[in-house]
């Protein structure tokens, strides 16, 4: 039986996905496409609807490349010869709306082939990230023997009758899908055995339009600068609760078939044991319209509390399953399969199934994670497990929260929000040498600025978001890149969207330089009045003021060595003003605290934790402060997101070697049965068990336990000031823009034997003590 989707031969390493990464630098696409953009007759390009192309081609010999660019809106599966090649494209927009390139040689056989795409729009229903202008196809070879493939009315197609969307509570991700097996489209459409010559040519709706040629803005067709996504086959491991039927033993972690009896209401619950991304691969087989319902959650909820309080995650008893739904009617045939269109989140899957007649066979069911293909490239070794316990935990958090941009959350949202991202971004330069998802980011955020300078607050996104806070982060991100991977020709690419967006605040600034009545909305932390409302009297607050002050300070740095001097000069005196006024307006002597307001009634740890990184608190007061953030419980605490800015002032303030002691609430997740770091520190009702912004220990694992730091751009100059605490032996690497950085630390008899490794052409220097020592490229030794 052919499949409907053949996943797992992909994922068995038989049929890999041709990467496009591995062929974009040897080909170039063509200037002019002669490619139309295709649909099906009659169809609107506005409603939901799943789309079926085909097209035969003959072919004489085995060719040793084939390369095609090929695009969709709103996304595509690609197929040869019933193999799936590639999927996409990227998201973007439509001034830059990505193709990918791919060479189907390996999959074509001498003689007829057929080449077949799937397209989907899920119109009202599609994710919130998803833009989208209609329905359509379009695929350009690269060279003139190519071109047989390009899409015109020579491809047939059709809109698949048994497939609609399942809406459900909110999710700014995609909805659920229901098929009708009765009426959809057979699962062998796309293999040579196929007869579509009942199926409609192809009519075209535009013609392909690379960036740059296109009299308008719908798809200006942008190369994609990403992989291929992974895609490795996966099967749940535990069965929790079944009701109505018998499981075999060993089933879900082996394959075995299961049946449901005629008449029969059935329930199974299966743990996968951690979160996970994954394509659900459903077979089954009989059971004429049995009712199949498939929902995923990440975990399940206490009952009686409307869905509000989770409990452990490992626990399932007394608990009620709310999550997602796909939902299938079987059409009584043998061999029938379910892929989703869409990857599905989950740590729990729940399957009912209701039989008419006849009795239902599943035959397997099991997920295809995926994600971006990162490799990690950092490790740690010591004689504390709990370390390394924690690294994983964060890199499977951040993984998950990595596709074709970086995610806020799989499971909800799937956006690109500039506050996460911007440790997100640092996560993978402290632990991969690949770049690309990063630089995709930095480019996508300076695609949103709207015309008054302020970007959107997360994007790709087919609405509009504006947190303004986010756009000064958004130049954080932008120094990160600069100090730690370089390229001043990218980076100078940037600054003139870092002047629009300064330029925006400076609209809103007072004559002492003090923001009054920052709009939209003002956004710092799900903490206290933090999310938009700590505001004074006068319409000001510190947290604003040395956010824009930090912004001023990157922007002055970059400026300086890579844009234009008049500008490093203004922005310099722009941040000693807002320095100066934010000691005047915020210190409050008698608590030897920073105010969050003028009137000196709140205080917290985000105002004091940037006083310190800013450098507006110095010299014995930051040590002063931070110890008062510590033990102050008054001060309105920092979330697990914020404690990223938190935990580096108070290293800044000469406490680093506490370090180990301030992940409490990741030891709460771990204790409460997450295997991903919750989005709120009230772990017990946190609405998302999968936020990339709680993973920043996997870069102050390396930056401030190992001590491994940039201080100066591209990483050529290496700080290395460990904070080992009560540690006595450890050791790690990580990777740097010209190889590695290793270090190792050993206390014996007394001493301290360091050994640091730096690549090469690179130098620095070792802080031990409040000493400093040369670093040299190469092998470093020294006995302290």
């Amino acid at each position: 039986m052919k499949t409907f989707y053949t996943l797992l031969a992909i994922v068995a390493g038989l049929l890999p996905i041709v990467p496009p990464q591995q062929i974009m630098a040897a080909v170039i696409a063509p200037k002019q496409w002669n490619a139309q953009w295709i649909s099906v007759p009659g169809d609107n390009g506005k409603s939901y609807g799943v789309f079926n192309f085909r097209k035969s081609l003959e072919v004489k010999d085995q060719p040793h490349q084939f390369v095609v660019h090929i695009s969709a809106d709103n996304r595509y599966k690609l197929y040869v010869n019933n193999k799936l090649v590639s999927l996409g494209p990227a998201r973007g927009d439509s001034y830059y709306w990505n193709y990918e390139t791919v060479d189907i040689a390996p999959y074509l056989a001498k003689g007829k082939n057929i080449v077949a795409a799937l397209v989907w729009n899920e119109a009202e229903d599609r994710p919130e990230a998803q833009i989208s202008v209609r329905t359509g196809l379009i695929i350009q070879g690269n060279a003139a023997a190519e071109e047989i493939l390009n899409t015109n009315s020579s491809w047939k197609c059709f809109r698949d009758p048994g497939r609609f969307p399942v809406p459900g509570y909110f999710f700014a991700a995609s909805k659920g899908e229901m098929v009708d097996m009765n009426v959809a489209v057979n699962s062998n459409w796309t293999s040579l055995e196929f007869d579509d010559t009942k199926w409609p040519d192809a009519v075209k709706i535009a013609d392909g339009k690379i960036k740059g040629t296109a009299w308008g803005v719908d798809w200006a067709l942008v190369p994609s600068s990403l992989p291929a996504r992974e895609m490795t086959y996966q099967r749940l491991i535990k069965l929790r609760r079944a009701e109505g039927l018998v499981i075999p033993a060993n089933f879900p972690a082996a394959k075995a078939a299961i049946t449901v009896p005629a008449h029969t209401t059935a329930s199974i619950l299966l743990d996968q044991t951690f979160l996970t991304n994954a394509y659900l691969t459903l077979n089954f087989s009989t059971g004429k319209n049995a009712g199949i319902s498939i929902g995923y959650a990440e975990s399940l909820y206490e009952k009686n509390t409307k869905g509000t309080r989770k409990g452990n995650r490992d626990s399932v008893a007394g608990k009620e399953f709310i999550g997602r739904i796909d939902s299938l009617i079987s059409d009584g045939s043998k061999d029938q399969r379910f892929t989703t269109l869409n990857f599905r989140t989950y740590r729990y899957i729940r399957i009912f199934i209701h039989t008419e007649n006849d009795p239902l066979v599943i035959d397997d069911l099991y997920g295809t994670f995926t994600g971006y293909p990162f490799k990690r490239r950092a490790s740690i070794s010591s004689g504390y497990p709990e370390i390394n316990q924690l690294l994983d935990i964060g890199w499977r958090t951040a993984r998950l929260n990595a596709w074709e941009t970086y995610t806020d959350c799989p499971y909800y949202e799937q956006l690109q929000y500039i506050g996460d991202t911007r440790i997100q971004a640092l996560v993978s330069y402290y632990n991969t040498d690949d770049i690309r998802l990063a630089r995709n980011a930095l480019n996508q955020i300076d695609h949103s600025r709207l015309p008054e300078g302020v970007t959107h607050s997360c994007y790709p996104s087919k609405g509009t978001q504006v947190i303004s806070t986010f756009s000064l982060w958004y130049i954080g991100m932008l120094h990160d890149y600069w100090m730690y991977r370089g390229d001043n020709t990218f980076i100078k690419n940037k600054l003139q969207g870092e002047r629009g967006v300064l330029d925006f605040f400076s609209k809103y600034q007072q004559a002492d330089g003090s923001l009054k009545d920052t709009p939209y909305w003002a956004f710092v932390d799900w903490a206290g009045n933090m999310w938009g409302e700590v505001k004074g009297k006068d319409g000001s607050a510190a947290i604003y003021d040395l956010q824009l002050l930090m912004a001023y300070q990157w922007a002055a740095e970059m400026e300086a060595k890579t844009g234009i001097q008049d500008y490093a000069r203004l922005y310099t005196k722009k941040a000693a003003q807002l320095k100066h006024t934010i000691r005047r307006k915020y210190w409050d002597q008698g608590k030897n605290l920073f105010a969050d307001t003028k009137e000196k009634t709140g205080f917290s740890q985000h105002v004091n934790s940037l006083a310190i990184l800013s450098g507006v608190a110095q010299g014995t007061e930051k040590l002063k402060i931070a110890r008062k953030m510590l033990s102050d419980t008054s001060l309105t605490q920092c979330s697990v997101y914020f404690k990223y800015y938190l935990n580096q002032a108070l290293v800044k303030a000469g406490l680093g070697d506490d370090y180990l002691n301030w992940l409490a609430v990741y030891r709460q997740n771990i204790a409460m049965g997450l295997t991903t770091w919750a989005e709120y520190s009230d772990i017990n009702s946190s609405r998302s068990d999968c936020h990339a912004w709680g993973a920043s220990p996997n870069i102050e694992f390396f930056r401030t336990l190992l001590g491994i730091d940039s201080y100066a751009p591209g990483f050529r100059k290496i700080k290395v000031e460990p904070h080992l605490g009560s540690i006595k032996k450890i050791s790690g690497e990580m990777p740097h823009p010209d190889g590695k950085i290793t270090v190792n630390y050993i206390l014996e008899k007394g001493k301290w034997n360091i050994a640091v490794s730096l690549p090469g052409g690179t130098d620095g220097i070792l802080v031990w003590k409040a000493r400093q020592y040369p670093l040299k490229a190469g092998n470093n030794h020294f006995m302290l």
